[in-house]
């Protein structure tokens, strides 16, 4: 048995996070599904597909389709081709974005303080690196299984 089992508090760690980002959805009358592949097309820029998103994030490919139609709809993003390559649509963040990026930066980071107050950094970078093995055997036994 694990000594600490981080998945009992998954659900506090979510509806944290949800409080920090809907104002930022009242602010700019978008969804939370908007803001959050507005703000995964900032945070990763060499991930610049739908089919990125969907596979890094595991969301819905259908759920990723509908806002990004809304999306591109409202003006805050455009669909791209790169060098000639038809077979690959890349999505590019415009310019009347930038304000709800930023105020979904801000959220992100006071819902990052709000989380780590009180520990040291380098608990925290401890932390981080740690993670970072749990998500990779995740990503792992996932692929194998649908492989």
């Amino acid at each position: 048995m694990l000594p600490v089992n981080p998945w009992e508090h998954h659900n506090a760690i979510k509806t944290l996070y949800t409080r920090c980002m809907e104002p930022v959805c009242a602010k700019h009358r978008i969804t939370r599904m908007e803001l959050d592949i507005l703000l995964f097309l900032a945070n990763n820029p060499l991930f610049d597909t739908a089919s990125d998103i969907v596979e890094i994030r595991y969301l819905s490919k259908s759920q990723v389709s509908a806002a990004v139609k809304e999306l591109e709809r409202k003006g805050l993003i455009e669909k791209g081709y790169l060098d000639g390559n038809r077979k690959t649509m890349h999505l590019g963040i415009k310019k009347k974005a930038s304000g709800m990026i930023e105020d979904g930066k801000a959220a992100q980071e006071r819902f990052l303080r709000i989380m780590f107050q009180g520990i040291p950094e380098e608990e925290i970078e401890r932390m981080k690196k740690w993670n970072g093995f749990i998500l990779g055997n995740i990503h792992r036994h996932l692929k194998e299984e649908t492989e």
